[in-house]
């Protein structure tokens, strides 16, 4: 049984997208439909987690993901609580597990988590006592299943027929948590033309058996598709020379107006952000027609509305 999922079918935590079927992230998208806003008419809210507590712990910097899961928190009327790792006591020597016990005595029914360390949801939420849950905000190249979760979301709004899409996951796939998490949910949802595209420095091994097709030629690898979802170079996780320029890698793999045009006409545009524009992506296709970056943005809150409603809004009697 997935330990993400109770003996009900219910959502304790979200951790991964790995283990998840097509229903359970279908249910999740749909229930994310309740909460997306129409243009003009302001966001939506519902007071159906009134009374709940909700801590961001967040140990890497974060200014998207930290702000949507605060609005998605408030906009359900829970309390939200952003701890500043940096100043809290475990910059003092106090371990993660005592900050955890702390927190938790003051009765926190959830725990929105950030860390440089691959596995640190998953020993969170193995730590947390019962009826406490736990998602994983991204933690180190392992997963980043919000951030899937919201994509996925963003491409069923347009093109629903998961089956006949194909999709480009272009740029550093190496330390990207967020290809690994696009790559389950994508074949989890039945896309079979799934490819992975990047100079091989940045590609890593195992592509295959997870049903993604590697590809350093980036107009071979985006000829055709439906969707390219542009990813950034994460200089932070990189100890060595996996490129020889920022410059050298926008023009063998940065996504331009004239490079688009190779896939099809109607081809979705995506990046999770934040954007480096001139490196990963030309302004005029981020800001483009075919661009829905900011619609992403606006999903993001969304998605992570529906996730906290169906894990804390459907058990009442969790504590």
């Amino acid at each position: 049984m997935n330990p993400q999922i109770d003996e009900h079918g219910q959502f304790r935590h979200l951790l991964t997208m790995q283990g998840l079927s097509a229903d359970n992230i279908h249910s999740i998208l749909d229930r994310a439909e309740s909460f997306v806003s129409s243009p003009g008419s302001g966001p939506r809210t519902s007071a159906e987690l009134k009374g709940r507590t909700i801590v961001n712990l967040f140990f890497e910097a974060s200014t998207r993901t930290r702000s949507a899961f605060e609005l998605a928190g408030k906009r359900l009327s829970a309390d939200v609580l952003n701890m500043d790792v940096a100043t809290s006591s475990t910059s003092k020597g106090e371990t993660l597990l005592d900050t955890l016990k702390t927190l938790e005595a003051m009765d926190v029914d959830m725990f929105i988590v950030r860390h440089h360390a691959s596995g640190a949801a998953q020993f969170i939420a193995n730590q947390v006592r019962p009826g406490v849950a736990v998602l994983n905000a991204g933690d180190g190249r392992h997963a980043h299943p919000t951030q899937a979760l919201l994509d996925v979301f963003t491409i069923r709004r347009h093109k629903p027929d998961f089956a006949s899409l194909s999709v480009a996951i272009v740029g550093d796939i190496l330390h990207s948590r967020v290809a690994r998490s696009e790559i389950r949910a994508l074949r989890a949802l039945g896309v079979r033309d799934l490819r992975v595209i990047g100079p091989s420095t940045l590609l890593p091994s195992g592509l295959a058996e997870l049903g993604a097709q590697p590809e350093t030629d980036m107009d071979r690898g985006i000829e055709g598709a439906d969707v390219i979802i542009m990813l950034r170079l994460q200089k932070e996780r990189m100890s060595g020379h996996f490129l020889p320029s920022a410059d050298e890698f926008y023009q063998r793999y940065g996504l331009t107006q004239s490079r688009l045009a190779g896939a099809r006409a109607d081809a979705l545009v995506m990046h999770p952000g934040p954007i480096n524009r001139g490196v990963e992506i030309e302004s005029r296709v981020a800001d483009g027609p075919q661009s829905v970056i900011l619609q992403q943005v606006n999903h993001g809150v969304a998605v992570r509305m529906a996730i906290m409603s169906m894990i804390l809004g459907q058990s009442g009697a969790r504590r």
